[in-house]
């Protein structure tokens, strides 16, 4: 009785496994944003805390915490983003951030 013949086995191709830079680019950069954002607007939310007076109620409190860091970070905005920019493109450059290495 002949042997069966099996079909020649297939090669499986080398694929690249699925990394998603872009995406771990972007929440980098995002984070990266909210922390610059957050150090130049802490120094005047840390004064107004200190010179707040003390018989506010805690929305008068919020509303003006609001709208101190709200005018402390607009005109500073472009130096939080040029900064989140330039500090997640030096991390992926050296390759220092997980998920952007090689």
């Amino acid at each position: 009785m002949p042997e069966p013949t099996h079909p020649p086995a297939r090669r499986r191709s080398a694929a690249q496994p699925f990394k998603p830079r872009f995406t771990l680019s972007l929440l980098y950069l995002l984070g990266s944003f909210f922390v610059f954002a957050l150090l130049l607007v802490t120094p005047a939310l840390l004064e107004a805390l200190q010179t707040l007076p003390e018989h506010l109620s805690p929305e008068e409190e919020l509303e003006v915490a609001r709208s101190i860091a709200r005018d402390t970070l607009r005109p500073r905005l472009g130096i939080a983003i040029a900064a989140a920019i330039l500090t997640v493109g030096i991390g992926a450059y050296t390759q220092r951030l997980p998920g952007l290495r090689e």
